[in-house]
């Protein structure tokens, strides 16, 4: 019987994202909300009970991020927020109010998925709270009968290395007073009842730490109580140096990433000596792929431990995935034939285990486990993956350079486009009202036609381009309201690319993306932003950005295929953003910004592997960007990601502009780029687009001259930190407002001196 690490928990039709915007607009209560919360647990545990788990997550649900969760399970909110209570004051910490500003937030490890990192001191107190926990155990028993129930914690070692010291210090220094916390904390789970606990601990695959290595034996020796069943699970990658340590601790059982983790297959024969369970995690819990049941039974079966010590479970949180195929009824049958969402994971969890127990199939899993056979001989073969011009071009000569250095480029862009020092602009989208989303709802729902649908986009560009002419910034864009999401509008252009209707995986709160299904060569029969940027630029004098997402960004938010090397398909997709790039300056756009948004966050969490993906993902964006011609400026944008040990791969991307989160975590990230002696330009975040408040001009002044105390104004643009698709634009407007007036106040004193 499979053991489930973690469940999506936005929900099947994303009943918890409009749950929670509800609960925000003051159109849904308290009580409202937390039925809605009721019932997707209730949902889920359903799921996964159909499919025969034996271990299921009682409290994997999140009203927004696990971490933050962590937070008050612990009691160690920020001193700021204590005015508030109960669910005011996590969804301050979350999203900010007009007193409190939102807790940093950035990527978990190498996934598309946002944590919040809590903030400590030297003196932390820690006041455990298991009142939560309990009123879900106790829903728990209530409704599920059969499987056990265990409760997921972010373990010490992982939440301290993933929190912040505002002090300056090392968190993990606060490994003596958290300790007595967790004790606390399980002791006081186990008194209840509670009889399995899953302590999640991803740190453990990152380069080996000295402090926590030499600390994991007696941490776990102090805080796991006697007879509470506890697995430790680590997930992403391999944890064979930590496993050499855990094996000696009383925890029961050892959770391996078997598929992105491959080394963790050494481990297992010291982890079976020892008397522990392994949980093997077979199945992909990152990607969409079926998989190949009969390789993955096999597998297990050449593992060297006794079966009664294995338990069958996905390689990580089913949380990166979607939920259900169910609702996809315009992919290609071909195409679905070939996926497993996180239901159908399930689905094959429970094949594999049997098989593997050398079980007797019922005949609805031998349909199932004939019809997977068979998708995967049938994927091999299929002629929908092959492009044969794609293959020759990749075979031929690529450009991969620009033609100047920056600094001769950067000098002809200023020529060209004549803006001040301190130039204003924003990241690219701006807000997606829902009159927005309703115009192309009713276009993709064919209720209005492309003359309508067309007619209605040009007039929220219209609209876009008054504001921002209104509030005087110096560089323009066109608003994208004609994209759903930069990775998934894309997609749809691009041959090779598939995308569902209905699969939606949580980035962040309520925050949601849909991943494009990169199922084979990918080209771009034609171009892709064109006509909506000329429109947009016919309506100002002022010079606008062309909006695309970079090849890197486009693979690590897409479930890529996993049949083709990861170097082949990005080049594939260099080459097809690089004809968009040049239809755009050919046709007269001299600003072109290729996002990089999660160029970062792919990186390999083993240092062993990184060049190779510097190598390729540099690559790749030189490629899409080469055929720009000097005076062309190219920008790019990175967002939530700490980039003091990726500078000279930022650096040879050869951007002439950088746009960087800065309004969470101040200079610190800005820090990187004087101490690299970086020399192209970078526009630095002064507002927090993820919050709701509007930040005075004072306060934007105040951040604007803290940027200068560590970069030069004649290399530094002035925007948000990122896109503002989520906010109104009775936020908006006067942000924005604020911004420029802040700018043009910094600059004037500037000019003075």
């Amino acid at each position: 019987m499979p053991y489930i690490i973690g469940y999506p928990r936005i929900g099947e039709k994303r009943e918890l994202k409009f749950a929670l915007e509800g609960y925000w607009s003051g159109n849904l209560d308290r009580k409202g909300l937390e039925e809605v919360g009721r019932q997707l647990r209730q949902r889920h545990w359903q799921s996964q009970e159909e499919a025969q788990a034996q271990y299921i997550s009682i409290n994997d649900f999140s009203y927004y991020d696990q971490m933050l969760d962590m937070v008050t399970i612990l009691g160690c909110e920020p001193e700021e927020y204590r005015d508030l209570t109960g669910l005011e004051r996590y969804f301050a910490m979350a999203r900010g109010d007009k007193r409190h500003k939102a807790l940093p937030m950035t990527k978990w490890f190498n996934t598309n998925y946002h944590y919040f990192v809590p903030q400590l001191r030297h003196g932390q107190p820690f006041a455990p709270n298991a009142t939560p926990i309990l009123a879900l155990f106790r829903e728990f028993q209530e409704r599920v009968e059969g499987a056990k129930g265990k409760v997921n914690l972010i373990g010490p070692f992982t939440f301290l290395a993933l929190s912040r010291r505002v002090d300056g210090g090392d968190p993990l220094e606060l490994l003596p007073a958290i300790v007595p916390a967790y004790r606390q904390l399980l002791q006081e789970l186990q008194r209840a009842g509670v009889n399995a606990i899953q302590l999640e601990e991803p740190i453990f695959v990152l380069d080996p730490n000295p402090t926590i290595l030499g600390s994991i034996q007696e941490v776990y020796q102090e805080i796991v109580p006697a007879g509470l069943e506890t697995f430790l699970i680590t997930y992403f990658e391999r944890a064979n140096e930590a496993v050499e340590q855990l094996v000696k601790t009383p925890i029961d059982g050892i959770g391996l990433d078997l598929v992105h983790g491959p080394g963790n297959l050494d481990a297992i024969e010291e982890i079976a000596k020892h008397g522990k369970r392994v949980v093997a995690g077979i199945v992909d819990g990152r990607n969409v792929w079926i998989s190949d049941i009969d390789k993955k039974v096999a597998l297990l079966r050449s593992l060297p431990i006794d079966p009664d010590q294995l338990l069958v479970a996905p390689s990580s949180s089913l949380l990166h995935v979607p939920y259900t195929l169910r609702h996809e009824h315009k992919l290609h049958p071909a195409i679905k034939s070939w996926l497993a969402f996180a239901r159908e994971k399930l689905d094959e969890l429970r094949l594999i285990d049997r098989l593997y127990r050398g079980e007797e199939l019922d005949p609805e899993d031998v349909q199932l486990y004939e019809a997977n056979r068979s998708a995967n001989e049938r994927r091999q073969s299929s002629t929908m993956i092959h492009h044969e011009a794609t293959k020759e071009r990749l075979q031929g000569e690529i450009k991969r350079e620009r033609d100047l250095p920056a600094q001769e480029r950067l000098r002809l862009q200023h020529e060209r486009l004549g803006y001040p020092i301190l130039p204003t602009t924003t990241i690219g989208s701006f807000p997606q009202t829902p009159e927005v989303r309703r115009v192309r709802k009713a276009y993709r729902e064919g209720k209005i036609d492309k003359s309508q649908y067309e007619e209605r986009i040009r007039a929220f560009i219209d609209q876009a381009i008054q504001v921002q002419e209104e509030v005087g910034l110096d560089i323009l864009v066109h608003g994208e309201f004609e994209r759903n999401d930069m990775v998934e509008y894309f997609g749809q252009f691009l041959e090779g690319v598939a995308l569902s209707e209905h699969g939606w995986v949580q980035s962040y709160g309520s925050r949601c993306v849909k991943p494009p299904l990169i199922f084979g060569d990918v080209h771009r029969p034609e171009p892709m932003t064109l006509e909506w940027i000329l429109y947009a630029q016919s309506k100002t004098d002022k010079p606008l950005k062309g909006m695309l997402t970079g090849p890197v960004t486009m693979l690590n938010w897409s479930f890529v295929r996993d049949d083709l090397s990861w170097e082949e398909i990005a080049t594939q997709m260099a080459l097809a953003i690089g004809d968009e790039v040049a239809d755009l300056q050919d046709s007269g756009i001299a600003i072109i910004q290729v996002d990089e948004a999660a160029f970062k966050e792919g990186y390999p969490l083993r240092q062993e592997h990184r060049k190779e993906y510097e190598r390729i993902a540099v690559e790749s964006f030189k490629i899409a960007t080469a055929r720009a011609k000097p005076q062309t400026q190219i920008h790019t944008h990175m967002c939530y990601s700490d980039f003091n040990d990726i500078m000279e791969a930022i650096d040879a991307m050869d951007a002439d502009v950088i746009s960087i989160e800065t309004a969470r975590n101040g200079n610190r990230i800005l820090e990187a780029f004087r101490n690299y002696n970086y020399q192209k330009e970078v526009g630095v975040g002064v507002y927090d687009i993820h919050s709701p408040r509007i930040p005075s001009q004072e306060e934007m002044e105040a951040e604007i001259v803290k940027r200068l105390e560590v970069f030069p104004a004649s290399k530094l643009w002035i925007n948000p930190d990122c896109g503002l698709k989520t906010r109104r634009w009775e936020e908006v407007i006067p942000a924005l407002t604020n911004m420029v007036a802040a700018t043009k106040s910094i600059r004037s004193r500037i000019v003075q001196l």
